[in-house]
């Protein structure tokens, strides 16, 4: 079995693969302080009567320090495992065109390496996670660039702090666009404004993605754990795929078999 790790900012996501099947996905915090010790035996935990079935290894990360602890961790307790840690300079494919692909994250290089995957045509990933990360594709799999805004989880946690009358709230659709008190006020914000965010970013690289050779119809993915809370306000994205990251980790390994 291969087990895809991938670590975000937020949330440290494992995915169990039987083949090309997605047999089993578990959900941790990331914490920075974390120990490869603790790191193995967390994962152990999730993985239960799988974790001594494990007969490979992909893996990525977006926080250094955590990095460093997953490489100390797999030398460890998965030495005679074969694996791979996608990162600058791994070769996936994966044609970078910007000005330094050693910016691009390992994150954003595996879904381009999915998205492709799934479709032909030229693609929009729409990353809701820690940040919301926006990348265009070309038609034949380039990546392209993107753009970045704050996530969902950021923009309520700084408006809570910043302003002293209004708090957290629940973020689920309200009565109205029109908030009648500052709960329905806050959900209406943050829902109907970050779906409009997107959806004008989309609507931006679909028309440059257009203009490109055999750039069909522009297919709009979302991924990354905050989608679900967008995607019913959305006018724009065309599918959800919650295990792209996981399903390039895979791709990514298999590519580095060949």
């Amino acid at each position: 079995m291969l087990l895809a790790i991938d670590v975000g900012n937020t949330n440290i996501v494992l995915g169990l693969y039987q083949g090309t099947e997605l047999v089993g996905d578990w959900r941790m915090r990331t914490d920075a302080q974390m120990t490869a010790d603790e790191l193995a035996l967390t994962m152990r935990g999730l993985l239960g009567v799988h974790a001594d079935e494990i007969t490979g290894i992909s893996a990525l990360s977006t926080v250094p320090a955590v990095l460093r602890e997953l490489r100390v961790m797999l030398s460890r307790y998965y030495a005679r495992v074969p694996k791979v840690v996608v990162e600058p300079g791994l070769r996936t494919g994966v044609p970078l065109l910007v000005d330094n692909p050693r910016e691009v994250g390992a994150d954003r290089l595996v879904n381009t390496l999915a998205a492709h995957h799934l479709h032909s045509s030229a693609c929009v990933v729409v990353d809701f996670g820690t940040s919301t990360n926006v990348d265009a594709i070309s038609a034949r799999g380039e990546f392209l660039g993107g753009a970045f805004a704050p996530g969902i989880d950021i923009s309520v946690d700084a408006l809570a702090s910043r302003a002293a009358a209004l708090r957290k709230v629940e973020l689920v659709r309200p009565r109205s666009v029109i908030g009648k008190n500052t709960v329905e006020c806050l959900q209406s914000g943050i829902l109907y404004g970050f779906a409009g965010q997107v959806d004008g970013l989309v609507r931006r690289f679909v028309k440059e993605l257009s203009k490109l050779p055999d750039s069909g119809e522009v297919a709009v993915l979302a991924t990354g754990g905050l989608a679900p809370l967008v995607l019913g306000e959305s006018e724009t994205i065309t599918e959800h795929i919650p295990d792209l990251t996981l399903l390039g980790l895979r791709l990514a390994f298999e590519r580095q078999l060949r």
